[in-house]
Formats: structure tokens, sequence, C-alpha cells
């Protein structure tokens, strides 16, 4: 299917079959395509880029499709990525973290730090932990290639 090309987000670089990788929702979701290209909030003058994922409800693309500028996607990878070395030695704890310190890195950027924890606001976190650890590992085969894909990426860049 292809991503449109006349709304506010204009696709530069595009994935027109994510629909066929979308993880564990692979053929069988709205997410019909990711694309790149130069974002919907742009001013004249001024040209942002952005993620886009372009879910389409079968009848026409849907308002939730999400946009994100590339330094968020970039920031949601380091989340991620973080969260799940954060897993790995997590069974050391009771409540798979340390509740005397939820802190689970603080990771430096642009002069200062982002904090990653543990969200003990959240009145059921002990409960929703093992949860969250419990689709961690269902899905560790789909991340383990994506995170396989973005190493060798990564070093082909020079990083």
């Amino acid at each position: 299917m292809k991503i449109p090309t006349t709304l506010k987000h204009k696709p530069v670089i595009v994935s027109e079959n994510y629909e066929n990788v979308d993880g564990r929702y692979a053929y069988n979701t709205d997410a019909k395509g990711l694309s790149l290209g130069l974002a919907q909030w742009n001013d004249r003058g001024k040209v942002d880029i952005s993620a886009k994922v372009w879910r389409y409800t079968g009848e026409k693309w849907s308002r939730q499709s999400e946009e994100l500028p590339l330094h968020r996607v970039l920031d949601l990878a380091i989340l991620i990525c973080r969260a799940l070395l954060h897993f790995r030695e997590a069974y050391r704890y009771e409540n798979l973290y340390d509740k005397s310190s939820p802190v689970i890195d603080r990771v430096g950027l642009q002069g200062d730090a982002m904090t990653l924890a543990v969200c003990t606001d959240n009145e059921r976190i002990d409960e929703d932990m093992k949860l969250f650890s419990e689709a961690l590992s269902r899905d560790d085969e789909l991340f383990g290639e994506r995170l396989h894909t973005l190493s060798r990426i990564l070093k082909e860049m020079g990083y």
C-alpha cells in the first residue's frame, strides 16, 4: 500500500511494507508503513525531519498515525536498550528492581542527563514489572534480531 504524499508530513524515505514485519503483529496490523520525511509542523524557512508510523483502518489513513522528531526516536531506542539491559539482571531483586534505588541509569545527553527509572508512582508497579518482564521474554527473539541489525548498521557507520 502506498503511503500518501499529499498530507502535511512529506515522506522522503519509506518502508511501504512495514505491515509484513511489525513484530508479533506482522501481516495483521494497521501499521502499514514507516517514513522519514519533512515534519508536518514545519514553519516556512525552518525544516525538521520526522519519523512517522502510517496506520490504515482498511478504509482510510488513520489519525492515530504517529509522527516523531528523529531525536525522540533515538531517545526511545536508548530507553528500550537500557530497559532490556536492566531486565537481564532484574531477577536479582524480589520485585525486579531495587525499591531503595529505582533509578536505572542517567544517560548523558546535551550537557545534562536523561534519567531512566522504574515508575514507583504506579500503584501496581510490582505486578506490572513482572508483566513487563514476561512480555520482554516472550518477544526476546524479535528484539534480538532487530538489535543485531541495529548493531551491525551502527558499526558500519563507525559507532
